[in-house]
């Protein structure tokens, strides 16, 4: 092969598998409209992966390619980095958008705390049932199982396939073998759980006359409450496309997080290195959490230099910012399905059933006790929504809802969005738990402590009546 040959199959490989993305994308389209996949709710991004997923195994069984080729493994390389940066760019974008749009529909000042408390007391929940498995197993049936590998039930199923390609990995590092594809195939079972469950418990709802279901057009992709014909002032006086301007501060911003996580992981280094092998890999596998956190600031930023101008510097629109995140989104989930290695989930396939099921139904009875307490009016539109998201997706959250609430009347879309926010701040505990539970057998059972005292802390605040104020 000569030097051109080369470097011309080097350029097409990244185009190639996008372009097999692509078509995987477009053929899921087309099933999406089937009778049969229009009623399962399976999103569209999803069934995407899963094209992806069987199209790698036939290739590898009528000898396509080799697994152990350069071509099979560059394919997955390409796969798992592009699942890595795609939940980051997504949360950036989202963290990016001004919030007013998102609060107007708040009825009252805790809903949106207690959301993420929601969210984050899933977690918990989902991580304390996930160990309980692992943790049982390990003493009995299966004494080589990785102990802390429970806690990859709520980053598959809570925080879907970009945390499970991340935190995989990193376990899979740390000796547990088959540890990422565990963690993605944990991920799509939840996807799975957000439809099959979800509509089983909708039509078990509809049948007792507690909702009714109503017609939809579907959508695929993720949920927005923007005006698409609402530009920026500024975008639609330059010569820049509004998207263009959009993706450079969204990429700009994830550069930026780029440089901070290498400044702080090589200071750490620095300073110590028991400390730098505990943090350094947390701050890269959370890199979302850090670009989420600057995003943030920089709206903030920008919203106090333009604060009391006649005409203000509106360069964010959040409806291309919802599409942004959308499209990240939809590729990661592509991506990290597709890139599941069925063949390492040999000897696994016990822990994964059970953390499959029993993830499923414990957040719903969860989510059935919690947001009764919390979305009053709107109940059932309230945690059929939270469901969808706590074991897929916002998308797959928005997709139950829209089968009982159509027109996003109630505030329950919105608590997704604005609940999402707050489990940042509420969540960065998972952070340390994650990190603490694999270095040993001890810090595993206390790992578990701390979460199940942290659960009882949510739970107590969610379900807490706020104080009347005197007159």
């Amino acid at each position: 092969m000569t030097l051109i040959d080369y470097a011309t199959r080097e350029t097409w490989n990244s185009i190639i598998i996008i372009g097999i993305m692509a078509v995987m994308i477009l053929g899921a389209s087309r099933l999406r409209r089937t009778k049969f996949f229009h009623k399962s709710l399976l999103p569209t991004a999803v069934l995407g992966g899963f094209l992806l997923l069987a199209v790698k195994l036939i290739g590898v069984e009528v000898g396509l390619f080799h697994p152990e080729s350069d071509a099979y493994q560059g394919l997955n390389r390409f796969l798992q980095v592009l699942t890595y940066h795609g939940i980051a760019v997504g949360f950036i974008a989202m963290s990016l958008r001004k919030p007013a749009d998102a609060a107007k529909y708040q009825t009252d000042r805790l809903t949106g705390p207690k959301s993420g408390a929601i969210i984050v007391s899933s977690y918990m929940i989902q991580g304390l049932v996930g160990l309980v498995i692992s943790v049982g197993l390990s003493y009995t049936f299966m004494p080589d199982l990785f102990k802390a590998s429970g806690l990859l039930l709520p980053m598959g199923y809570g925080q879907g396939p970009g945390q499970a390609n991340n935190f995989g990995s990193t376990f899979e590092k740390m000796g547990f073998a088959g540890g990422h594809s565990f963690g993605l195939a944990i991920a799509a079972a939840g996807y799975i759980s957000a439809c099959v469950v979800g509509v089983i418990y909708l039509n078990y709802l509809a049948r007792k006359g507690k909702i009714s279901r109503e017609n939809y057009e579907s959508v695929a992709g993720s949920v927005t409450v923007d005006d698409p014909n609402i530009a920026s002032e500024h975008s639609m006086s330059e010569s820049l496309d509004r998207l263009s301007l959009q993706m450079a501060i969204v990429i700009g911003v994830y550069l930026l997080t780029y440089v901070i996580t290498l400044a702080l992981t090589t200071a750490f280094s620095e300073i110590s290195e028991g400390l730098a092998n505990t943090v350094n890999s947390l701050l890269w596998g959370f890199n979302f959490m850090v670009g989420s956190a600057l995003a943030i600031g920089v709206r903030a930023l920008v919203a106090k230099r333009m604060k009391g101008k006649e005409q203000p510097y509106k360069a964010q629109d959040n409806y291309l910012l919802s599409r942004i995140s959308g499209l990240a989104f939809d590729a990661m989930i592509v991506a990290g399905i597709g890139s599941i290695e069925l063949e390492e989930l040999s000897g696994l396939w016990v822990p994964f059933v059970l953390m499959a099921v029993s993830g499923a139904i414990v957040t719903l009875i969860h989510l059935r006790f919690v947001c009764k307490r919390v979305y009053e009016g709107y109940y059932y539109e309230g945690m059929l929504s939270m469901y969808g998201m706590m074991t897929g997706t916002i998308s797959s959250g928005v997709l139950l809802l829209r089968e009982i609430d159509p027109q996003l009347k109630t505030p329950a879309a919105n608590n997704l969005i604005t609940g999402s926010s707050f489990a940042i701040l509420l969540g960065v505990v998972l952070l340390v738990f994650v990190g603490m539970a694999p270095k040993s057998v001890f810090m595993t059972f206390l790992t578990f402590g701390l979460i199940l005292v942290y659960y009882l802390i949510l739970v107590f605040f969610i379900v807490r009546k706020p104080r009347k104020e005197k007159s």
